[in-house]
């Protein structure tokens, strides 16, 4: 594998760049009109453009990428996370053109894509799954019907979605009745298909996630947990491992679980296994993400180990560089996730940052998209960098988060830093006393 091109853009293409560096690999960088001038596309071997800012007419035009990668002699395409990361008819028009895609199986990920699917796969295996309708549901009627057999309150989600756009609370049957009809919309709007299903929602939950990791001579691997319990939305804000709320014998069933999970759709390369906990560490299978988590920096601090050189070689047809004996965790990692968000109304803050300086030191690593001088435009996700902590403990590796937040120095836009503060000086935070409800009186 020689030259590399990279399907995505910001924190995530440098990320990329960076190990393909190291390998001795080209990259080449993609970029809308509006990301003509960030940090990644001067950080390839080359670049071209691809479009215009909306998504639609630069980083999801799948045929245009993959005729940049034949005109630029790439052998290879990695998606990164989001875009078309977890699209199989891109995987699969990449791989018809001869072209290596660094991910699973375009089956696995149109599979796993699905909801309802992935929820059956994983029960036919004996994979703990949350209670719920074992099928789409097409009417309002069934949706209540649905309820009312597995008791309020219940999750309206998107069966083809992903992360928290297409995923709705219903305490009450009034709820459902109101909601049923925008969540078929939004979820046809985003994800092309307007299928939902229900879940019952779990009160004071945990969710937890394995990485796992496996190759294509049939060697499957976890790496570790990471918590993702604090959210807002049901989107993701902060991630940590080892996850303070687990015991040992639940931390090594859980494991044992997602490598069955893992097994039973054959998984090669990177992937995530999602889980909901109760409060008894009771645990349910979510979904599985076909791809390169944003929060896999935590398990590189644990571990010491580089997952996009593990998904480069195995892509290669290589097996995984160690067994399980092989792979070890030590102290404690912790990610916050920098946006551009107005810190009181929570909302999208884009804009120019005039400085953005920071003390870099012992267990601190910055992913981070933009410089002094760029712009956050309105047409992406708007976070800005990652922000990883890393210590012999948790308290430790808290202790170097708080000493950042506190000398960060980011002018020209609005940020959530107010909230990593107000987290981390947070009783039953530092404490690990957490679940999913935690942020949502802010």
């Amino acid at each position: 594998m020689r030259r590399i091109l990279i399907a995505n853009r910001g924190e995530i293409a440098l990320r990329i760049i960076k190990t393909c560096k190291r390998m001795g690999i080209e990259t080449i960088a993609i970029y809308s009109d509006a990301d003509a001038g960030l940090p990644f596309v001067k950080a390839a071997t080359e670049a071209i453009r691809i479009g215009e800012p909306p998504v639609a007419k630069s980083y999801l035009q799948g045929e245009a990428i993959i005729n940049a990668a034949k005109n630029m002699g790439a052998d290879a395409i990695h998606p990164g996370y989001g875009f078309l990361s977890e699209n199989a008819d891109f995987s699969e028009a990449a791989r018809r053109e001869g072209i290596i895609f660094i991910g699973p199986d375009p089956g696995t990920i149109r599979l796993m894509g699905d909801k309802v699917a992935s929820r059956e796969t994983m029960e036919q295996a004996g994979v703990p799954v949350v209670p719920g309708s074992i099928a789409g549901i097409e009417t309002l009627e069934e949706a209540v019907e649905v309820a009312e057999g597995i008791g309020y309150p219940v999750m309206l989600k998107a069966s083809s979605g992903g992360g928290g756009i297409g995923m709705v609370k219903c305490p009450t049957k009034e709820d459902l009745e109101k909601s049923f009809s925008s969540v078929k919309s939004r979820a046809k709007a985003y994800f092309g298909s307007d299928g939902v299903f229900l879940e019952k929602f779990i009160e004071n939950a945990r969710h937890i996630e394995v990485q796992i990791f496996g190759d294509s001579h049939g060697n499957i691997v976890h790496l570790f947990e990471r918590d993702c319990s604090i959210q807002r939305r049901n989107q993701k804000v902060v991630e940590e491992s080892p996850s303070p709320f687990l015991s040992e014998s639940a931390r090594q069933k859980l494991f044992e679980t997602a490598i069955k999970a893992a097994e039973a759709v054959n998984y090669t390369n990177a992937g995530t296994i999602e889980f909901i906990f109760d409060e008894n560490e009771n645990f349910y299978f979510l979904e599985m993400n076909t791809r390169l988590q944003v929060e896999h920096p935590v398990t590189e601090a644990l571990t010491g180990l580089d997952l996009v050189e593990w998904q480069i070689h195995v892509a290669r047809g290589e097996a995984l560089p160690v067994v399980q004996s092989g792979i070890t965790a030590a102290g404690h990692a912790i990610e916050f996730r920098l946006y551009a968000e107005d810190p009181v109304k929570f909302l999208p803050s884009p804009g120019k940052i005039d400085v953005f300086s920071f003390v870099e030191g012992e267990g601190i690593r910055i992913d981070s998209g933009y410089g002094e001088g760029d712009s956050v435009t309105p047409f992406y996700d708007p976070m800005i960098a990652k922000c990883i902590f890393s210590g012999e403990s948790r308290s430790e590796a808290l202790s170097r988060a708080k000493k950042f937040f506190g000398e960060l120095q980011l002018t020209g836009i609005k940020t959530n830093a107010p909230l990593f503060r107000e987290i981390i000086e947070n009783k039953d935070f530092s404490e690990g006393k957490y679940t999913t409800a935690f942020l949502n009186n802010r």
